[in-house]
């Protein structure tokens, strides 16, 4: 499949892709290079901040209603590729602040355990990892009416079913694209 699509990528003569998936990411910017394919491969949330700091979109306000944001790094687009500072610049650019760090954050992050599979697998002893990266961002973010912000389709899941799980449902689960957003709603 892998070389199928490689080949579709060169036959269309693709050379830049941008990903909403951390796991699509690293396999379109790592993986797929031992098949031949040379691409620039960029995050969503790179975009966003690159066009948020060069003008190219303005928010047409400065997002308050979604209360502390605190910002998850995805295992995928952290730990593995080093992307840190823009999806925390694209946040900061429509709320005025810079997001709520996790006690565990960069390349220190606690996984939200969807990058391994786990929110297919059932637990047989112990907490899931969502529920206890969920306890850490409650613990963070230290008020019911607030928004955990991601950048990953796995973490969202995980976050949110951890967050039903801990009866925190006045907390938000958000992409960086839908706080992006917000912003760029009239005011």
């Amino acid at each position: 499949m892998a070389r199928e699509n490689v080949e579709l990528f060169i036959n269309r003569k693709v050379t830049k892709v941008i990903t909403q998936c951390p796991h699509c990411f690293n396999t379109l910017k790592n993986d797929y290079r031992q098949y031949g394919l040379e691409l620039e491969v960029l995050h969503h949330s790179e975009l966003l901040a690159r066009l948020l700091a060069e003008g190219k979109i303005k928010p047409n306000h400065q997002v308050t209603e979604l209360g502390q944001v605190l910002y998850h790094d995805s295992c995928y687009l952290g730990r593995h590729n080093g992307i840190y500072d823009e999806p925390r610049g694209a946040i900061a650019a429509v709320t005025g602040e810079r997001p709520v760090e996790a006690p565990r954050n960069r390349e220190n992050a606690f996984c939200c355990g969807a990058g391994g599979g786990r929110m297919w697998m059932e637990e047989v002893g112990g907490e899931r990892i969502n529920v206890a990266r969920v306890a850490e961002a409650i613990e963070a973010l230290q008020t019911g009416s607030s928004t955990v912000c991601v950048a990953c389709p796995y973490c969202m899941t995980m976050f949110e079913d951890g967050l039903k799980d801990k009866g925190m449902e006045t907390i938000r689960v958000m992409d960086v694209a839908e706080v992006v957003a917000e912003g760029l709603r009239p005011a």
